[in-house]
């Protein structure tokens, strides 16, 4: 598996679009002009979801009661 990276526009993809897929595929990708190598730790960086800081005051002064089990 190798990730690539667009580095030229095309009707299918735009730049900087990161994909990861097998080594026969992404040759001949990288072969065309349009795709680059990149490492796989920019793959893994791309796929992470933003988060946003929560204020930790708000958090510590909200309790959220326990459910109790029924039993069946």
């Amino acid at each position: 598996m190798k990730c690539i990276q667009s580095i030229k526009s095309t009707k299918n993809t735009e730049v900087g679009v990161i994909k990861r897929i097998n080594d026969k595929e992404a040759e001949s990708e990288v072969k065309s002009g349009y795709w680059k190598y990149i490492p796989k730790s920019e793959w893994k960086g791309s796929k992470k979801p933003v988060t946003s800081e929560v204020n930790p005051q708000i958090t510590d002064s909200v309790t959220v009661p326990k459910k109790k089990k029924s039993k069946k």
